[in-house]
């Protein structure tokens, strides 16, 4: 995987504040690659440990690695079932957003 795009993609996942969610697919439409949310998935799956890879979700809402959940319950999302309460008002839009 090619290595600025993975810097990218951390950049990005970096802004996403506290209590709030984005999904891999937002990501990789905000750093130039909108069909590529599955190579965002991979290159979270192996990231730093500054960035917050619990705030990463997938579109529906539903938390792809079951062990971010004491995370995200931490800063506050109530999370049912693997899914998100309230995805659509906790959801954050790099490309509105920055």
């Amino acid at each position: 995987m090619d290595e600025i795009f993975k810097q990218q993609v951390y950049e990005v996942a970096k802004l996403i504040p506290k209590g709030r969610v984005s999904t891999y697919g937002a990501i990789a439409k905000a750093v130039g690659y909108p069909n590529h949310s599955r190579h965002v998935g991979k290159a979270m799956g192996g990231c730093p440990e500054d960035v917050p890879a619990h705030r990463v979700i997938s579109s529906s809402g539903v938390l792809s690695v079951p062990e971010f959940q004491p995370k995200l319950e931490a800063e506050g999302l109530t999370i049912d079932n693997l899914r998100i309460k309230n995805f659509k008002k906790l959801f954050w839009d790099p490309l509105e957003e920055l």
